[in-house]
């Protein structure tokens, strides 16, 4: 799992503190959720409107104190993986986030991961963001040397596997970095989604702008 927090756009102070805790268990969501929960007071947890913004700042503050363990990671035997992305903001710009699933040739699933992208952030700029946080962790987990990435944004499509320019201003680092993680991929390839085709990486998207929305 990745050492050090991935790059990230502006964030309120309790989003920022989220995403800290996200990277110390490598982005998996549900470790994530499930260790703010349980620091927080009584009943409540992260999405609970009965958590006070003290409440949720003292519980993540003693989990980055006190640090929280990552989740084992699965084995494979092969080395060939699927990788979906997708990013969402809320307003388009809004509050975004980025989501990412590691799957194995087969299918089955290895890592669902996610964070916050901004408080105010494009579309665009988050599905960049999805496609590097799942590279990111795919390479420092596995060794893969085939992949296909199955992704719904044409806008990435163009730029990471079309050669074009990015169009979206801010994603250059992202897309630098992106090219970076793909080159280290002997084979690798994606598959275009269209909107009706299921994507697990929604969801945790979702979450990611659902964090970034919170409040100070």
């Amino acid at each position: 799992m990745t050492t050090a927090h991935l790059p990230v756009e502006h964030l309120p102070p309790l989003a920022t503190r989220v995403d800290e805790v996200l990277a110390d268990v490598g982005y998996e969501v549900a470790a994530a959720t499930d260790a703010i929960d349980d620091a927080v007071p009584g009943y409540g947890g992260l999405f609970d409107p009965a958590t006070t913004p003290a409440e949720l700042r003292g519980a993540l503050d003693d989990l980055l104190e006190t640090g929280v363990a990552c989740p084992p990671t699965p084995e494979t035997s092969g080395d060939a993986f699927v990788l979906y992305v997708d990013g969402s903001s809320r307003g388009n710009p809004g509050p975004a986030g980025a989501g990412a699933v590691i799957a194995d040739a087969e299918g089955a699933e290895l890592a669902r991961l996610g964070r916050p992208v901004g408080a105010r952030t494009g579309n665009n700029t988050a599905e960049y963001v999805a496609l590097h946080l799942g590279l990111t962790e795919l390479l420092a987990r596995y060794d893969p040397r085939t992949l296909e990435v199955r992704i719904d944004s044409m806008t990435v499509i163009r730029d990471v596997w079309g050669g074009e320019t990015p169009t979206e201003p801010g994603v250059e680092s992202y897309s630098d970095a992106v090219a970076a993680a793909l080159a280290c991929v002997p084979s690798h390839r994606y598959t275009h989604l269209a909107d009706s085709d299921p994507n697990p990486a929604d969801a945790l998207a979702t979450v990611g702008a659902d964090i970034a929305a919170l409040g100070p």
